[in-house]
């Protein structure tokens, strides 16, 4: 049986899981020996409190805080450029990310900058890192981007209006601190997006060229966890039995995808948030049927996997009918989360297909998408999705 399962590796930041965990971060930064810290943050993060009482604890052990909040939902490389310029300034030596996937993000691509001095549009693609970045520690605040424990940075560039994926183990981060108190203050409207990016994490890793037994595990939990319990807490938001569970999944899509990569649903996602600035997790939660219908028939038992875990009787199904089973099934789920169901109702149009196609099938998810498309191919899945 070994001989027939790839070599792959995994990868993962020590982490800590449960209520409380955010409050570890003094002994977590001190753990590094670090005296002057950057908080990257952004003003939502901060109006709900949760930066100002990192900045608290953190300063209660002494520590120097420099705050940087201007962070936008997907973060810019100007963003970027400027939080280098206050972490040089104020002569930082680590970095604590607290917030969802744009601080995370943004708080990585200031490492990178900080290290190795070119412009953050630089490190484009695949393991082009050479040097490591400052400490890290990530405290995230939505159930779906999972940048706390993935090698993943996704930056907005904006002269050419398109995302960038940055991947290498150099933007892992040295610790996370995972803690489900924190998505009490957040709205439904992001619960079901940044819930729905998880999903599709999972899917997407599950389905990817590059899966193994080991991120199989993480994936499929992952799936059955938001399937089961991500209605409920968009309706129940301080219910912390649901909160965790939700956490746990983006957790858990996160230890997937960073290790199994993505596919075309994030690359098609990444081009429409670069052109369009749409929310991230509803872009993917609208994707994720069309390109279900286009990969089903490279990876059907793959997704008659994903079925099994979203709960959907698979037993005497045929491919077809399964396929058609489960896309309903997506389109019911986004459905109650109030994802709407075209591309057009979020600033899509037939024009722009050609320059989203484009970008899309560019981006370094695309390597991994179990079928591999051509430029047509993602344009009529766009224009399908319309």
């Amino acid at each position: 049986m070994s001989a027939s399962i790839p070599l792959r590796k995994f990868i993962a930041p020590e982490f800590v899981f449960g209520p409380g965990a955010r409050k570890l971060v003094g002994r977590y930064v001190r753990n590094f020996s670090a005296h002057r810290v950057l908080v990257v943050t952004d003003p939502g993060v901060v109006a709900a409190g949760w930066a100002p009482e990192i900045i608290r604890i953190l300063e209660q052990e002494d520590l120097f805080c420099a705050v940087y909040a201007e962070v936008s939902p997907n973060p810019r490389d100007e963003e970027v450029m400027r939080g280098v310029q206050m972490f040089r300034d104020s002569q930082c030596d680590m970095i604590v990310a607290v917030g969802g996937g744009s601080p995370m993000d943004c708080a990585k691509g200031i490492g990178i900058v900080a290290s190795n001095g070119r412009h953050i549009n630089d490190y484009e693609g695949i393991d082009r890192i050479p040097t490591p970045c400052p400490p890290l520690i990530c405290i995230p605040t939505t159930a779906g981007s999972s940048a706390d424990v993935s090698q993943f940075a996704i930056i907005t560039a904006t002269t050419q209006r398109k995302k960038i994926a940055i991947v290498s183990k150099a933007l892992v981060p040295d610790g996370a601190l995972i803690d489900p108190e924190t998505l009490t203050t957040l709205s439904p409207e992001l619960t079901a997006h940044t819930g729905m990016d998880a999903l599709v994490h999972a899917v997407e890793a599950y389905v990817s060229s590059a899966h193994s037994p080991i991120t199989d595990l993480f994936a499929r939990e992952a799936i059955r966890l938001i399937g089961a319990h991500l209605p409920d807490a968009v309706m129940h938001p301080s219910d912390m039995e649901l909160r965790s569970a939700t956490m746990l999944a983006s957790l858990n899509a996160g230890l997937a995808f960073s290790n199994a990569s993505l596919g075309a649903v994030h690359a098609m996602a990444h081009s429409m948030g670069g052109l369009l600035d749409l929310p991230h997790g509803e872009c993917n939660a609208l994707l994720l049927c069309g390109v279900i219908d286009f990969n089903f028939d490279a990876v059907p038992s793959r997704y008659r996997d994903v079925a099994s875990a979203l709960g959907i009787e698979t037993d005497g199904l045929s491919d077809s009918a399964l396929k058609e089973k489960l896309v309903t099934s997506i389109r019911m789920l986004n459905a109650r989360l109030g994802i709407p169901e075209h591309l057009a109702s979020i600033g899509g149009s037939k024009e722009l297909i050609p320059q989203l196609a484009h970008h899309a099938l560019r981006d370094a998810c695309m390597a991994t998408n179990p079928r591999v498309p051509t430029l047509s191919d993602i344009e009529a899945i766009y224009e399908r999705l319309l």
